[in-house]
C-alpha cells in the first residue's frame, strides 16, 4: 500500500483494481488503476481522487507521505465516477482550501451529488496557480472524453497530468512504462484509444496542436489509468498523432459471423486473396471474439471486410451489436467490403454496406451475397475481392 515517487516530492497515490473485467462494456482482462497524484509544496496539492470503494486505499497511501488534512488544494481534472466517485468522501476528509475545476466539471458534479458545499474555483485554459516553487497550468480539453475534462501541466517538472488521455486499463504493481512489458503496454494503450478515445480524435488533434503551440516540454505523462510515461513519452505522443489522424497499417481485418458456415467459407476465401497480395489479414468470428479486441484491430487496419448471414431480413445479432458499437466509435479512412450468405431474402449485405458508408469507408464493391452455400466459382470471386481489397490498402 505504499505510494510511489514519480519525481522529488511528487507521488502516485491512487488505487489498483486487479479484478475489474468489464468497464462499461470494455473488457479489461488486465484490470485497471485509478490514478491520483500528490505534490508536496508550499500548497500541498492532490490531483484527482479514485473510484468509490478505493478511497481508504488512496488515503492510506497519502498518509504515508503527509496527513490528509494537510492537503491545501484539490484539482479535479475529470468528474467521471472512476475518478471522482470518491470525490465527496475525500473532499470532506481533507477539507481543502480550494478545489480547482472547470465550469462544466462543477455543473457535472452538481448533477451527480446535488449538494456542492465545497470551495470550488473555476478555471479555464491559461489559468495558472502557484503552489510554491511549482506552478500548475490548466488546459481545458472538452470531449477528451467528457465535456468537463482538463489537463494540468507543471512546467518546472515538465510533467503533464493528463486525465484519461494516454491511459491504459492495466493493473500492475509497477508504475512506470519502462518497468512493464513494452508489447503489453502498447497493446493496452491502443485498445484504450480504440475503445474510448477514438470518437474524439479531432479533439485529440487540437490538444496535440495546443501542446506544440504552447511549446510545452513534456518529460513525464501521468494519466488517470495505467502506468506513468517517462521513457516512452515521444512514442506515445507519436502514436496519439497517428491514431487521431486515422493513420493505419497495411492490414485487413475480416469481421464476420455465420449460421451454417457459408459466410465463414466466404471469409476464408477473402482472407486467402488478401494473403496472396502479401498483406496481413486478421479474422474475427463475432460469436467467439470480444468486440473490444475486434475494435482495436479495426482501428489499426486500413481495410475492413464485414460479413454476415441474413436472419429474419436482418443482420445476425452479434454483427448488429458490433456495428452499433463500431459506429459510435467512428473509425475513419477505411477501405471496405461487405459479403454474406442468405437463404431467403438476403438483406444483410446491403445493411453492411450502409454501415460502411456511415463510417465514411471507401466501399470497393456493391457487396457479394450468395444464396445458401458458395460454389467454387463464388469462392474464387471472394478471393479476387480479397486481392482487390489488399491492393486498395497498399495504394492508400
Amino acid at each position: 500500500m505504499d505510494p510511489v515517487k514519480i519525481k522529488e516530492e511528487i507521488y502516485w497515490v491512487g488505487g489498483i483494481d486487479w479484478h475489474i473485467r468489464n468497464f462499461h462494456g470494455y473488457t479489461t482482462i488486465r484490470g485497471t488503476t485509478y490514478n491520483a497524484y500528490l505534490i508536496i509544496d508550499e500548497k500541498i496539492t492532490l490531483f484527482d481522487t479514485v473510484k468509490h470503494g478505493f478511497e481508504e486505499e488512496m488515503l492510506e497511501r497519502v498518509s504515508k507521505i503527509v496527513s490528509p488534512e494537510r492537503i491545501d488544494y484539490l484539482v479535479v481534472n475529470h468528474i467521471e465516477p472512476d475518478h471522482a466517485g470518491g470525490f465527496s468522501y475525500i473532499a470532506q476528509k481533507i477539507k481543502p482550501e480550494k478545489i480547482f475545476i472547470t465550469k462544466n466539471g462543477k455543473a457535472g458534479l452538481s448533477a451527480y451529488l446535488h449538494n456542492l458545499d465545497f470551495p470550488f474555483e473555476e478555471v479555464k485554459t491559461g489559468h495558472e496557480v502557484k503552489i510554491g516553487k511549482r506552478t500548475v497550468k490548466f488546459i481545458e480539453t472538452p470531449m477528451i472524453h467528457w465535456p468537463d475534462s482538463m489537463i494540468s501541466y507543471i512546467p518546472e517538472e515538465k510533467l503533464l497530468i493528463s486525465q484519461d488521455a494516454f491511459g491504459q486499463h492495466y493493473a500492475t504493481s509497477k508504475r512506470f512504462d519502462d518497468e512493464v512489458d513494452p508489447c503489453v503496454l502498447i497493446q493496452e494503450a491502443a485498445k484504450y484509444y480504440a475503445n474510448i478515445v477514438l470518437p474524439f480524435s479531432p479533439q485529440v488533434q487540437k490538444l496535440l496542436k495546443t501542446v506544440k503551440d504552447l511549446g510545452l516540454k513534456i518529460e513525464t505523462i501521468c494519466p488517470d489509468h495505467g502506468v506513468v510515461w517517462r521513457s516512452k513519452v515521444k512514442d506515445i505522443l507519436d502514436l496519439y498523432e497517428k491514431w487521431s489522424s486515422y493513420q493505419a497499417d497495411e492490414r485487413v481485418v475480416i469481421v464476420y459471423d455465420t449460421m451454417w458456415k457459408s459466410t465463414e467459407k466466404m471469409a476464408n476465401a477473402i482472407a486467402e486473396g488478401v494473403f496472396k497480395e502479401g498483406v496481413d489479414a486478421r479474422m474475427f468470428k463475432l460469436s467467439t471474439s470480444d468486440i473490444t479486441d475486434v475494435m482495436t484491430e479495426v482501428m489499426l487496419a486500413k481495410g475492413i471486410a464485414l460479413g454476415s448471414s441474413t436472419l429474419n431480413n436482418n443482420l445476425l445479432p452479434t454483427m448488429a451489436s458490433f456495428l452499433t458499437y463500431m459506429k459510435g466509435l467512428r473509425p475513419r479512412k477505411k477501405v471496405g467490403l461487405a459479403f454474406g450468405s442468405y437463404g431467403w431474402s438476403g438483406e444483410a449485405v446491403g445493411q453492411l454496406n450502409e454501415y460502411l458508408k456511415e463510417i465514411q469507408a471507401e466501399v470497393i464493391h456493391e457487396g457479394l451475397k450468395v444464396k445458401y452455400a458458395p460454389t467454387e466459382e463464388v469462392l474464387k470471386t471472394c478471393e479476387e475481392l480479397g486481392r482487390l481489397l489488399a491492393q486498395k490498402v497498399k495504394e492508400g
